[in-house]
């Protein structure tokens, strides 16, 4: 650990670091109904300010409160709702059967919390993808230091205001700022690294997290493909693309960032995809330029990077089938689906991260697969098919970090599911009982009884006798 200091900012962090790695060993100790009782305080806060997330968000992105509530607030509170729930059976001790050569010992893990953690959070989802990491950390009974994303400064406001209002400093605290925060913060001895955003990033985590060998979770992104199917549903499968790739207009991790479409329906999908999005994001004829339901990219560098990407894939001899309009003063981009892009342009190979829908057709289900997996593994996969066969099929021969049959994204909002990438989409699992787990150590006991007991047959000195018993035991595995 750094002893030395040089600058206010360090000064800063490195008393706040130490003031909570004195309080874990507090926390270890304290009862699950100590953590279900912070639990229940962030609830209330919750409930008490949301008109104050909500305009936050519309300052930062333009977002109904309706939409705010349905996926940011929402998952927020229903990840503190199952921890209430579940704590104490989360938290207790769990019995493990011993095998033959453990026969007369008793074992069992006991879950201890981390200590000291770090959550850095992104711009897209600023407030449930924040609040939802610190519920699992403070089910598991650890102390936390938040990092908010400076794109959205008005959430994170909040989110200042509510680790302020809510707990103590030694065990929640909060640091706004730009990279330099982060870097900062990424040099102190955490035992475990929280992250979320994109995979090059999550590199230099990895890395820094490296260096004080403290473990991580690292939910990244990915270019998540979604199949169609000439056995689909096609009106399904059109408006849960929609939904899931142009809410929040695109800035999605989970959002297909792609679709892939047997030749034989890719008219009439595209035809009711791009109905679907009017039908949605418009109403009473107006343009998506004034609807309320449709917001806004974060800022002007993410706006440029997105019109460049777009203007350089039509050089390359893409087509707009649908959108294509933008208006940089407002950032606003018009939902906008391409087709005719070429396999090897830059929007196919890195995250787009916006409301750009490339449609690919493919010929054959083969074609698909090999597509897909010619890419690093995504952070989801979304297969449209009324075939039981053609969905087993593309589940077994592809990987992703989560898969969802016949709708896109709402995996995300299972708390009972495990949320999380594979390699290049990320590391570790959350959400639920898996969140507890991720800011835990599954610390394992064995208690041995006195006297004889079988692990004795493995002592020297190995005699004509211990190698006979040691034979037999052989032949029971």
């Amino acid at each position: 650990m750094q002893t030395l200091v040089e600058s206010p900012l360090e000064k800063a962090l490195m008393n706040v670091f130490l003031q909570q790695k004195s309080k874990v060993k507090e926390l270890r100790t304290e009862s699950s109904g100590n953590r279900i009782e912070r639990l229940k305080q962030l609830r209330n806060w919750i409930h008490s300010n949301r008109s104050q997330i909500h305009e936050a968000m519309y300052s930062d992105f333009k977002k109904h409160p309706v939409e705010v509530d349905g996926i940011e607030i929402f998952h927020v509170l229903s990840e503190i709702k199952t921890a209430i729930s579940n704590l104490e059976l989360w938290a207790s001790p769990k019995k493990i059967d011993a095998p033959i050569t453990m026969l007369g010992t008793k074992s069992y893990i006991q879950y201890e919390p981390r200590g000291v953690c770090l959550i850095l959070a992104p711009w897209n989802y600023p407030f449930s993808l924040c609040a939802g990491p610190l519920v699992s950390a403070l089910a598991a009974g650890n102390s936390v230091i938040l990092k908010p994303s400076e794109f959205t400064p008005h959430v994170s406001s909040v989110l200042k205001r509510m680790v302020e209002e809510v707990f103590d400093a030694a065990v929640v605290s909060i640091f706004e700022g730009d990279a330099e925060v982060s870097q900062k913060l990424l040099k102190l001895p955490f035992d475990h690294i929280f992250f979320t955003g994109s995979p090059s990033v999550g590199k230099l985590v990895m890395k820094a997290a490296a260096e004080n060998l403290a473990s991580v979770t690292l939910e990244l992104g990915g270019k998540s493909p979604s199949i169609i199917t000439d056995s689909a549903s096609l009106k399904d499968a059109a408006q849960r693309t929609a939904v899931a790739k142009f809410v929040n207009n695109g800035q999605t991790c989970v959002a297909p960032d792609y679709v892939l479409v047997d030749e034989k329906i890719v008219d009439r999908f595209t035809t009711l995809l791009t109905d679907q999005i009017k039908n949605l994001f418009t109403e009473n004829n107006t343009s998506f330029a004034q609807s309320e339901h449709y917001c806004r990219i974060i800022n002007d560098k993410h706006f440029v990077r997105l019109n460049e990407l777009l203007n350089e894939t039509l050089e390359q001899g893409a087509r707009v089938l649908f959108g294509g309009e933008i208006d940089r003063s407002t950032r606003f981009m018009h939902p906008t689906i391409l087709t005719k892009v070429p396999h090897s342009s830059r929007i196919m190979s890195e995250e787009i991260f916006g409301p750009i829908l490339p449609v690919i057709v493919y010929n054959n289900l083969d074609e698909a697969i090999a597509f897909v997996n010619a890419r690093p593994k995504p952070l989801a996969l979304y297969i449209f098919s009324g075939r039981k066969k053609e969905q087993e099929r593309i589940l077994r021969e592809t990987s992703a970090g989560g898969v969802c049959i016949n709708d896109c994204g709402i995996h995300f909002l299972h708390h009972n599911l495990p949320f999380g990438g594979v390699n290049n989409s990320g590391m570790g699992k959350s959400h639920g009982h898996y969140g507890f787990l991720a800011f835990s150590n599954e610390k394992p006991v064995l208690k041995q009884r006195r006297g004889l007991t079988t692990i004795r047959a493995f002592y020297p000195p190995y005699t004509a006798r211990s190698k006979k018993i040691m034979e037999w035991f052989l032949r029971l595995f």
